[in-house]
């Protein structure tokens, strides 16, 4: 079974909630460019870039999740990316300007949370490329 499609119009209205503690949410596991692992909650249907952002974790996101450039690229662990649907083809064309670019690469913007995706692993790029400047 497939995660739910991967559209975030809901933009960062999970700040407004608060953030889940632990057990309450779901899982992130964020490991940053040095090697440090970043755990945190996410609510069900937040973004990967809204629970960074949230939680004060680096990602740009130049384009404010409107799928208009790559600078939220992530890369996930194999289990979990197989839990997702395919890119869009919008999605495809902001990865194919990522930088560092992987079989496991998306979007931050474009990965909603869900129970199947409890625990994933997102490592951050080495370097974004903001193309859309």
């Amino acid at each position: 079974m497939f995660a739910m499609p991967l559209r975030n119009d809901q933009g960062i209205q999970y700040a407004k909630r608060g953030r889940p503690g632990p057990g309450e949410g779901f899982t992130v596991n964020f490991i940053m460019q040095d090697g440090e692992e970043i755990t945190v909650q996410a609510h069900e249907g937040e973004s990967l870039l809204d629970a960074a952002w949230a939680n004060d974790i680096d990602i740009e996101g130049a384009c404010e999740a409107s799928l208009a450039c790559s600078t939220c690229h992530l890369i996930l662990d194999t289990e979990s990316y197989s839990k997702l649907e395919e890119p869009t083809d919008e999605e495809n064309d902001m990865l194919d300007l990522a930088f560092g670019l992987t079989d496991t690469s998306r979007l931050g913007c474009q990965v909603l949370m869900n129970k199947e995706l409890d625990g994933i692993v997102a490592k951050l790029p080495a370097i974004t490329r903001n193309a859309s400047a």
